[in-house]
């Protein structure tokens, strides 16, 4: 097996959420793959806060290729998962193809990465997987996390032995320090 790592989106995903994560992993000497609905260019989105808004904003962000569609991806090819956030979850939980790699990395204990918004999917795709672990989310997602059965956690970063996650972009730094341990 290659020393490569997989990042599952899409549209709408959180821009510094898949790129922050995507060069982490090549400058380490990693491979990296962007799997998408298909392959295409993906539309990325920043979102921020503003004051007298009681949530975040969107705004456009950079384009960004995916290299696999959901239905190429092996899941045995790769040794981590990275599931950025941003509004790419919401969408990308209804491929068919997502709960399969989703569930590979879960049932085969390699590392999962999953931050902000990413909870929305694991709570549509990995059925009992995540009973009675521990993970954090923005703090929206809560509902998301609890509703897998697992502990939300307040933390900005949180390791529940492979599984790493993050409260939103700001975290990325210990985000990807927690996942690299895991990888290396």
């Amino acid at each position: 097996m290659a020393n490569k790592v997989l990042i599952l989106t899409g549209d709408a995903v959180e821009a510094l959420e898949v790129f922050y994560p995507y060069y982490r992993l090549l400058e380490a000497g990693l491979e990296a793959d962007i799997a998408a609905p298909s392959i295409k260019t993906l539309y990325t989105v920043n979102h921020d806060f503003v004051e007298g808004y009681e949530t975040f904003i969107e705004k456009p962000s950079y384009q960004l290729k995916s290299h696999i569609p959901f239905e190429d991806v092996t899941p045995s090819d790769y040794i981590g998962l990275i599931i950025p956030g941003g509004r790419a979850p919401e969408y990308i939980r209804m491929d068919h193809n997502v709960p399969d790699i989703v569930n590979h990395f879960l049932d085969e204990n390699k590392p999962v990465g999953a931050i902000c918004h990413a909870a929305q999917l694991l709570s549509a795709v990995t059925q009992d997987r995540l009973k009675g672990r521990k993970m954090t989310a923005y703090t929206a997602c809560k509902p998301d996390v609890e509703a897998i059965g697992a502990e939300f956690r307040s933390e900005k970063v949180y390791v529940d032995d492979n599984l790493v996650s993050g409260h939103a972009w700001d975290d990325l730094p210990g985000f990807m320090r927690e996942f690299m341990r895991q990888i290396q």
